[in-house]
């Protein structure tokens, strides 16, 4: 998780990953490939984007929509749709149901979850998340945080998420990486930030030595493991 207030460079960072802000310096590697070395498409195409704004493509159904990038790479048309069926279930949209409706029949919710399957269609090595989840209301956003856990567990997906919500990087996150004004403030464990902070910033952000907060996060996080 890429945690830190609105314009301290997190996106920046996130959309440097595929190509759509260039790098000024540094290196980014995806596997073992520095991307900086790969065609920008076949490098887009080979990673996962969600974004809270979703990005439906308003003329295509959901299978369409999800469908869009194998489409590109080629896939056999019996491939796309098994895919498309299989990531409906693992979001938990109903494949009979949804396949074939058009983005302004979905909830905002369904949109989202519209949105993760498409970043996952091709099998992508790397998804990339911007706030997929700020637009919707607190208990969609809790149940999509969820679902967004169980998914990345199943798909073992390399994840990089954005995000301003402190509560949101403590309950998802293998690891947080606090960005303030463009530098990293720390980068450690969710349980590290609270136990052992880097800086006053970051224990202020986090509210370090609360031990209620302590508590309430283990406790948050042990639900987003457990079985439905």
């Amino acid at each position: 998780m890429l945690l830190g207030p609105s314009g301290c460079g997190k996106s920046t960072l996130l959309r440097a990953v595929n190509r759509l802000v260039p790098l000024s310096g540094g290196r980014i590697e995806l596997g073992e490939r520095d991307v900086a070395s790969m065609d920008a498409v076949e490098l887009r195409r080979g990673i996962g984007y969600a974004i809270q704004a979703v990005g439906l493509f308003t003329h295509m159904t959901v299978a369409q929509n999800v469908g869009v990038v194998p489409s590109l790479l080629g896939w056999k048309r019996g491939q796309i749709e098994t895919r498309v069926d299989e990531l409906l279930e693992l979001v938990h949209l109903e494949p009979r149901r949804y396949r074939n409706r058009r983005p302004r029949q979905l909830s905002g919710g369904e949109a989202q979850r519209v949105g993760v399957a498409r970043a996952l269609a091709a099998r992508p090595g790397a998804l990339l998340m911007d706030e997929p989840f700020g637009a919707v209301d607190a208990v969609v956003r809790s149940e999509l945080q969820r679902e967004l856990a169980r998914i990345v567990r199943e798909s073992q997906t390399t994840t990089l998420f954005v995000t301003h919500d402190v509560d949101e990087a403590l309950r998802l996150a293998d690891r947080v990486v606090v960005v303030r004004d463009g530098r990293i403030e720390q980068t450690a464990r969710p349980e590290d930030l609270l136990d052992d902070p880097a800086t006053a910033y970051v224990r202020d952000l986090v509210h370090a030595g609360d031990p209620v907060y302590r508590e309430y996060f283990a406790h948050v996080r042990e639900l987003m493991r457990e079985p439905a």
